[in-house]
Parts: structure tokens; C-alpha cells; sequence
């Protein structure tokens, strides 16, 4: 055999011993999935144009949630144009769902929830769900762990208190 075929052969056997190597290392160095930190209760509300929605309409895909309420003048519409570019980011075939729970339903109706949905160009994957007062604020506290509060307003524009995080639920 010549110095260039000896070479060449010796070149392929390196390359797929490296690839053969790689593939190995990458079956038993899988990162750790992370932790689970809580599980989203079953809930049955409503959204912006009147249907029924449970988590179990939610399984099968992840979804980005969020506490909000269109009366808020302050953090509410900084969240939900974040939540809009999040929307229009992501790519669609991820399959990624977009939940905002209401956390002031005495005002928030489903058609003051689609108006405000309009105002932020949500398309139909982004939810915008209503219900009963004492089930949305369950649903913050015990569910998702944030805090929401009504009782003792630090600011009277502002009746209610709620976090500012979003949740990334895996469906």
C-alpha cells in the first residue's frame, strides 16, 4: 500500500471511532431532566369566547402561563406584551400553548376578556380564562405557588395584588 492510502485509511478509522465515541458518551452522559417542582391542579374555567377549558384540554403539549387582569394599569400590560412576543416567537410546530388567568373575574367577562386579547393581537392559542374568584386564586396560590391578594391593596388603582412570573408547564 502506498503512504497516501495508508493514510486515508487511517484518517476514515479515526473518523468513525470519534463518531462511534461521540454517540457512546452522548447515550451516557444524558443531562438530568429537571426537577418537577409541582403539579398544576384540575381546574374547569372559562376562556375569551365562552368555552369550557380544563387542564386536561391542556395535556399533550407545553404551555406559559400567567396571572393577570385588564384593569391593571401597571405590570398586567408589560406581562402580556411579553407573553405576545413570546407568541410570536416561538415557532408555531413546538406546539406551545399560552394560558393568562384572570384574577379579578367580577370584571373580566370573557367578552372583556377578547377585547383585551384583541388589544394584544392573541390569536386563538393564547387563553385567556375567567372563572370563579375563589378557584383562580386557589389555582395561584396552591397551584402554581404565586401569590395573589385582594384584602389589603397597597394602592387603590391597583385592588389587587398578583405575581409577575410566568410558568412553564409541561404538558
Amino acid at each position: 500500500m502506498t503512504l497516501r492510502r495508508v493514510l486515508l485509511w487511517g484518517a476514515l478509522v479515526t473518523s468513525l471511532l470519534a463518531v462511534a465515541g461521540a454517540a457512546s458518551w452522548q447515550r451516557w452522559h444524558r443531562p438530568e431532566p429537571p426537577p418537577v417542582l409541582g403539579e398544576v391542579p384540575d381546574f374547569a374555567l372559562v376562556n375569551r369566547d365562552g368555552r369550557g377549558v380544563r387542564k386536561a384540554d391542556l395535556a399533550g403539549a407545553p404551555w406559559i402561563a400567567d396571572f393577570i387582569f385588564t384593569r391593571c394599569g401597571s405590570t398586567c400590560p408589560m406581562m402580556s406584551l411579553r407573553m405576545a412576543k413570546l407568541e410570536r416567537d416561538l415557532p408555531r410546530d413546538l406546539g406551545v400553548r399560552f394560558v393568562s388567568f384572570s384574577v379579578d373575574p367580577a370584571h373580566d367577562t370573557p367578552q372583556v376578556l377578547e377585547e383585551y386579547a384583541v388589544s394584544f393581537g392573541a390569536p386563538g392559542r393564547w387563553l385567556f380564562l375567567t372563572g370563579a374568584k375563589d378557584d383562580l386564586f386557589r389555582l395561584s396560590k396552591d397551584g402554581f405557588k404565586l401569590p395573589v391578594d385582594d384584602t389589603s391593596p397597597v394602592d387603590p388603582d391597583e385592588p389587587i395584588l398578583h405575581s409577575t412570573r410566568f410558568v412553564l408547564v409541561d404538558g
